[in-house]
């Protein structure tokens, strides 16, 4: 039996150091290219930087102009992840707490788009965005965003309501507090694990999103991040080492936002799944 669990442990420790190094390596790759020159890359794609050209890092910010792209990421990601979880949060408060007719049959219809590919609506929030005269704004992206990860920012912070026992707002309303004192003071700090789970799901979807933000952009001032990174490559060269370190630039709020709520992630995703 000792032999057998000591076989499982070691067995169970490999395929996790592989899967650990499958995920990592390319990331650290990442990491090295970014601190070569272009002729050591295209050279030996694998040989470590001698030395270590961190002037790549500035040479992104210089011409790509990454502090504006940067800026205008930030902008929009946290704005569309705010107006996403209040939005999110109000619907899914109804859906959950008010029994009415048609409920059960607006929130299958709600969450059927998280099936839809984002690319099928590409050409009605074009065409919405252009008959609302917000084509190459801030504003269109945070709309479009926001309206996007809606289904399932829903889906989330329902599970989670959904366990909210209904005497807690009872005791509110004996308390003397009125509908949006119910909603803000109690609801919304109770089901604060499952709002930042959709919160934080939505800002790495808003980080990261390049195919909207070329669809409803052209100007370089509401130009995303994710965007500008496109722009190293020209019909001729390509400054890879540089495009690189944008890359890296680019990746480094995700991990810092996915590391700093990893707990209320994990809590929020296993409390929602269970009602009672």
């Amino acid at each position: 039996m000792k032999i057998n669990a000591l076989l499982e442990k070691l067995f169970s420790r490999t395929i996790l150091s592989l899967f650990l190094v499958y995920t990592l390596f390319p990331m650290l790759w990442l990491i090295m290219a970014s601190l070569k020159t272009n002729v050591e890359l295209l050279g030996d794609p694998f040989r470590f930087p001698s030395p270590p050209q961190f002037g790549n890092y500035v040479n992104a910010f210089k011409s790509a102009h990454l502090a504006l792209l940067f800026s205008n990421s930030v902008i929009i990601s946290f704005s569309a992840t705010a107006l996403n979880a209040l939005v999110a949060s109000m619907a899914a408060y109804v859906l959950s707490r008010y029994k009415f007719k048609f409920g059960p049959v607006i929130f299958s219809i709600l969450i059927t788009g998280i099936l839809v590919p984002v690319s099928a609506l590409m050409v009605p929030y074009f065409t919405l965005i252009r008959t609302l005269g917000l084509y190459d704004t801030k504003l269109a992206l945070i709309l479009t965003y926001t309206a996007i990860s809606l289904p399932l920012s829903v889906f989330i912070i329902k599970g989670f309501m959904d366990s909210i026992p209904g005497e807690l707002e009872e005791a509110a309303l004996l308390d003397g507090c009125d509908f949006y004192q119910k909603f803000f003071r109690v609801i919304v700090p109770i089901s604060r694990t499952g709002i930042v789970t959709a919160a934080t799901f939505q800002f790495l979807s808003s980080w990261n999103e390049f195919l909207y933000a070329m669809l409803l952009t052209s100007s370089e001032q509401v130009r995303t991040l994710q965007l500008g990174i496109r722009f190293f490559s020209s019909q001729f060269t390509t400054d890879f080492t540089s495009m690189f370190a944008a890359i890296i630039i680019s990746i480094i709020p995700s991990v810092a936002m996915y590391s700093l709520f990893q707990n209320q992630i994990i809590s929020g995703l296993t409390q929602g799944s269970v009602k009672g």
